[in-house]
């Protein structure tokens, strides 16, 4: 490529910036003469873009990512990142709405895309990474499944009360996957995102979905089980991929690669 642009100089301008030698290719005269003009210019401009580099790298990473992942497993180990990186400073907020990543609305956005529904597109001119695949799960505390009715296959939830997020969309896209139609509209509170569907399965309110990422403290310490566990019925047929967006042209930013390469490594530790 850089003899390329040599030929394409020596083109415009009529001169002869390098020869051929027995040991390789040298600068003639008149391209010792240019390289010496110029290097400042060069120079300033590497300089420049340095300057930049570091300018961005000082700046917080803002960092949007599902409500559910955000609460149960990101904040409690941004310390970790931290202390690894104490020069990268990251502002995290929970939504369930995408940013606009090539408008600068964020760095990075993280998002939790089922493999059924409705299609999830990568805006031109964004980066994906695909963090993890994972189920998506249904869980209930202990307790009410005690005095509830029997859960053998996913067609008997309907008979229990299931949380909702914003809308019955979630539980409606999962039971459809699992085969199970239902006639009218499917009850239950709607409590707009994950956490709160989480903290209302902890308290005994009915069930909820989430995934083995997001629930696994709950699962390990026993608040919460998961109703088809070991059940062949309820074998996964919704699988889910954690998914790390970034513009494409700020992909390799030093910040964002290094929580990206973090984040990463982070999650599949922690996975089965």
């Amino acid at each position: 490529m850089i003899s390329r642009h040599i030929r394409t100089i020596e083109s415009w301008t009529g001169a002869v910036l390098v020869e051929r030698t027995p040991t390789g290719i040298a600068l003639t005269a008149e391209g010792r003469e240019y390289h010496a003009r110029i290097a400042e210019a060069i120079d300033a401009l590497a300089n420049a873009t340095l300057d930049m580099m570091k300018r961005s790298d000082n700046q917080p990473v803002q960092i949007w990512c599902m409500p559910g992942l955000a609460f149960h497993w990101l904040t409690g180990r941004l310390g970790a990142f931290e202390a690894a990186y104490p020069g990268v400073r990251t502002e995290v907020r929970p939504t369930d709405v995408s940013p606009d990543l090539v408008a600068n609305e964020a760095d990075i956005d993280i998002r939790f895309v089922p493999q059924y529904g409705a299609a999830f597109h990568v805006p031109q001119g964004v980066r994906k990474l695909k963090l993890a695949r994972l189920p998506i799960i249904a869980v209930a505390s202990p307790d009410y499944l005690k005095g509830s009715p029997a859960l053998e296959k996913p067609a008997d939830l309907l008979a229990h009360q299931l949380l909702h997020e914003e809308d019955a969309s979630y539980w409606q896209d999962w039971l459809s996957a699992h085969g199970v139609k239902q006639d009218g509209e499917l009850g239950g509170p709607l409590l707009w995102q994950a956490h709160l569907t989480m903290d209302a399965a902890r308290h005994g309110r009915g069930i909820a979905l989430s995934n083995h990422l997001v629930a696994a403290e709950d699962l390990k310490a026993g608040r919460l089980v998961e109703v088809g566990a070991g059940k062949p019925a309820f074998a996964s047929k919704t699988p889910g991929d954690y998914l790390f967006l970034a513009r494409a042209d700020r992909w390799e930013l030093p910040s964002i690669r290094r929580f990206r390469t973090w984040l990463h490594t982070a999650i599949t530790k922690e996975l089965p």
